[in-house]
């Protein structure tokens, strides 16, 4: 299975991305979570922290620089310029080298083309897209089996929410992930924009709040806390069955 997540910069989508790939490794699936973002963080929302994060993207540079090895294929790919997160989560940020050649498999690989080409068989994907609509213009029908579109209760964000849902719509199953909810009057904005849509909806938390500044992965800090609760839950519904905390 194939999971993208997409949503306005600063939305939660990576805070999305890593707990539920940490939630669906947690339970048996063979997780492998791909970074597609301009500012590589999903490290962070896995439990690498961002020290090993950077590490990650200076072999990325380092391949650029010719001071390593090019990798010939997909696999490869994800065996050297990876890392291990936490519950067997294996973590590669897709493309971070500053001059990329089109012509190489590891420098000119982007986001969409990684998930496109991996195959996941028995293995779950999940990506965290670049923010905003780009990546999800590239997505052709069968690149990814579910499309998390995260928005938060505002008119930014809900506005490239109502884009992506329109851009996706045909292409793959949509989930919209209402996320930071602090009561009814959000929800109801956010229909207001996005109709009848179901959302799925993740409760704002502090400590979820709490894990962004101390750069800990939320289900680390506390896996029984209403956000990371019903982002278990959704992977739970992404996964079509139950989810372990």
């Amino acid at each position: 299975m194939k999971i993208a997540v997409a949503g306005k910069g600063g939305v939660g989508k990576t805070t999305v991305s890593g707990t539920v790939a940490r939630a669906l490794a947690r339970s048996g699936h063979t997780v492998l979570a791909l970074d597609g973002d301009l500012n590589p963080m999903l490290g962070v929302s896995l439990g690498v922290g961002g020290e090993q994060t950077e590490l990650i993207v200076a072999a990325r540079q380092a391949v650029a620089a010719g001071e390593e090895e090019h990798a010939p294929t997909i696999e490869e790919i994800v065996k050297r310029f990876g890392a291990d997160a936490p519950d067997g989560v294996r973590m590669v940020i897709a493309s971070r080298v500053e001059f990329m050649d089109p012509g190489c498999m590891c420098c000119g690989v982007n986001p969409v083309n990684l998930v496109r080409q991996l195959e996941h068989g028995e293995r779950t994907v999940v990506c965290d897209l670049e923010a905003g609509i780009g990546t999800i213009e590239r997505i052709e029908t069968g690149v990814v089996d579910v499309l998390l579109v995260v928005a938060n209760p505002t008119g930014k964000s809900l506005e490239v929410a109502r884009r992506a849902i329109e851009i996706a719509d045909g292409i793959t199953e949509i989930v919209v992930v209402a996320n930071r909810v602090a009561g009814d009057s959000d929800l109801e904005l956010m229909r207001e924009v996005l109709g009848d849509r179901e959302l799925f909806v993740i409760p704002e938390d502090a400590v979820i709040a709490a894990a962004d500044r101390e750069g800990l992965a939320p289900i680390d800090l506390d896996p029984d806390s209403p956000g990371v609760a019903a982002l278990v839950r959704l992977a739970e519904r992404v996964a079509g069955a139950p989810v372990a905390a």
